[in-house]
């Protein structure tokens, strides 16, 4: 791969700071409530939950352009979860993908897309075979 951009971003664990190199991101990091924290910072799943959201958006408006599309209504929302991983007793995630369409790209032609656009996102191709996916049209 030929980087165009890295992000960089330095953390000390759930219950610390992440602050991105350009100081744009200075965060408190909390254990959410629902696993024991006090949830009085984000958490890693709530960061990846927006970074996937916001990669796969872009990602559907650029296969939309590419298909003559009109995506300026569509809202994604990413449910990141965490929990155990039977396999080998740690912890893994899911993810389930929300598109909110508008109703000319209902049933089959947002489904379509939807699949396309999971192609595209480099966030999908980086969880493929990693973690579940669940993509949802509301």
């Amino acid at each position: 791969m030929n980087a165009l951009y890295t992000a960089v971003a330095t953390a000390n664990g759930r219950e610390g700071r992440a602050v991105s190199s350009d100081g744009h991101i200075d965060l408190p990091l909390a254990h959410p409530q629902a696993l024991g924290g006090n949830g009085q910072g984000t958490n890693p799943e709530q960061l990846f939950a927006a970074g996937y959201a916001s990669c796969f958006a872009s990602a559907m408006g650029a296969v939309a352009r590419q298909e003559k599309i009109d995506v300026s209504d569509v809202s994604i929302t990413a449910e990141v979860s965490i929990g155990k991983d039977e396999k080998d007793g740690g912890f893994g995630l899911a993810v389930v993908m929300r598109a909110e369409l508008p109703d000319h790209l209902q049933g089959e032609p947002g489904r379509e897309l939807l699949e396309k656009t999971h192609a595209y996102c480099p966030y999908s191709k980086a969880t493929r075979g990693n973690i579940h996916v669940e993509l949802v049209i509301e």
